[in-house]
Formats: C-alpha cells, structure tokens, sequence
C-alpha cells in the first residue's frame, strides 16, 4: 500500500477561521501515524467546510 493514500473519514463541518489551526496541529502531532488531515471549502457553500482524514 506504499504511496497510496486512503479516505479514512470525511465530514462537512461550519467553516470557521480558525480551523486551519487544528488541521495544521493534527498534521504535525500524527503524521508518525501515518495519518493526514485536509480542510476544504465546499464550492457549492462557501459558508461550509470538507474535513478529510487521511491513511498515508
């Protein structure tokens, strides 16, 4: 499975300003997990936010 990275979980969520802070946190503190995280606006809502965690 090297190189390949997998949908573990995706959530839409109220964007807030903020959120790139925990998204940044989560990044750093597990990426030894092999874990990743993602935030994303949502085109069709600008107001709403993809949250993505993923298996690398």
């Amino acid at each position: 499975m090297e190189g390949k990275i997998e949908v573990l979980s995706s959530v839409k969520i109220k964007h807030q300003p903020d959120l790139y802070k925990i998204v940044d946190v989560l990044n750093r503190v597990l990426k030894h997990e092999n874990l990743m995280f993602g935030l994303a606006l949502d085109t069709e809502d600008p107001s709403m936010a993809k949250f993505t965690i993923y298996r690398t």
